[in-house]
């Protein structure tokens, strides 16, 4: 593979309704995409951090800074036998995982392009439908969230997951199980808490929750290890693991019992690969986080959710849930019985539009051999 040319963008969306967690209130989402061009194919990929470093470190200035200084030039200086050959050149860099998974995610969604086959399967996976949850953010009142609920159902989700924080969490909860005392019901709190709120979060086992995601620090195993072991709930680490390695010692020390895997967060679909073998291997299942993406984003967790080791439904959901329009044809659409088809053609399985991307670019940068 050789590269001849990498484009960075910044756009630009409003989402269709504020989104609200432990970290604050999203509005708008600045992203940042990189389309490269390989041996005449052309591969897209996307930045999937926050507008704030407060989920990671990362923003869409630090992510343009460590794409243009340093892995753009070391992807064009030279040629590749495959997408995952870059992983372990990039290992060098210390973090900065968003930025290094939008350029290896354009790279193999070139590579499948070249290679005549689907994103999915060129990545090693074996799902043909993807079963769907959805991730409500924090109301203005329960009674908006209650509403909320509702027509996610309707619309066939299989799995709520709610945002939780001190002061909106068990009495929510209460008045949600009330009203849906069956459904499949998760709940997470971004790091929200600490072992001082052990009762409180040991009150959350009578909701009969799938998970509680991410209570403790986010770079914590250890305290969640302790908390893991007072909790009937399943403790699902999201922050915390950034490697294979993270989730072995993860398993290992009993910190959890479920993983959400971000690729961004998780550095691109060879860490990925990794993670899903490592917790395959050990039992422990897998699901697919979001990070309010546009559909490009959006496809490639598609493409990761088919590895085999992710048997829970993830939160990629409809793009209609966020975008008036999203820049992807067709749209990502959720089936009735809350699925999404895999798509079978060569690529992502979902064309950029570029007219749409570029009516939304505010700045761009290209860079060529």
């Amino acid at each position: 593979m050789k590269i001849h040319r990498i484009e960075l963008r910044e756009i630009q969306m409003p989402l269709v309704s504020p989104f609200e967690t432990s970290f604050g209130r999203t509005t708008r989402r600045r992203i940042v995409l990189v389309r490269a061009d390989v041996d005449g194919a052309t591969g897209w990929g996307e930045v999937a951090c926050g507008e704030q470093p407060l989920y990671n470190h990362e923003t869409p200035e630090t992510a343009w800074h460590i794409l243009r200084d340093f892995l753009i030039p070391w992807a064009l200086a030279g040629e590749w036998r495959q997408a995952s050959a870059l992983a372990p050149r990039f290992c060098s860099i210390r973090g900065h995982n968003m930025a290094k998974a939008a350029l290896e995610c354009a790279l193999w969604h070139a590579e499948s392009l070249l290679q005549g086959v689907p994103l999915w399967k060129l990545v090693g996976g074996t799902l043909q439908e993807i079963p769907c949850g959805v991730s409500i953010g924090i109301q203005r009142t329960v009674e908006e969230l209650l509403d909320r609920i509702e027509r996610e159902l309707a619309a066939g989700y299989q799995r709520i997951k709610l945002k939780i924080k001190p002061g909106w969490d068990v009495e929510v909860l209460e008045r949600v199980r009330e009203r849906f005392p069956r459904i499949v019901l998760s709940v997470d709190a971004n790091s929200a808490y600490t072992l001082d709120d052990l009762e409180r979060l040991k009150s959350l086992d009578r909701f009969y929750l799938l998970m509680i995601e991410q209570p403790l620090g986010w770079n914590d195993l250890v305290d969640h290890a302790r908390l893991q072991r007072e909790l009937k709930t399943p403790i699902c680490l999201d922050e915390s693991i950034h490697n294979a390695d993270d989730a072995r010692k993860a398993i290992e020390i009993g910190a959890c019992q479920i993983i959400n895997v971000k690729l961004g967060r998780v550095g691109g679909f060879t860490s990925a690969r990794r993670i899903d073998e490592v917790c395959r291997a050990r039992n422990v299942p897998l699901w697919c986080g979001g990070m309010l993406e546009s559909g490009i984003g959006r496809a490639h967790n598609i493409a990761m959710s088919t590895l085999p080791g992710f048997t829970l439904p993830g939160d990629v959901s409809a793009s209609r849930r966020y975008w008036q329009q999203d820049i992807i044809d067709p749209e990502v659409t959720v089936s009735p019985q809350g699925t999404i088809q895999v798509p079978q053609s060569p690529g992502l399985g979902f064309t950029p539009v570029v007219e749409r991307i570029e009516a939304l670019t505010v700045r761009k940068e290209t860079f060529s051999t």
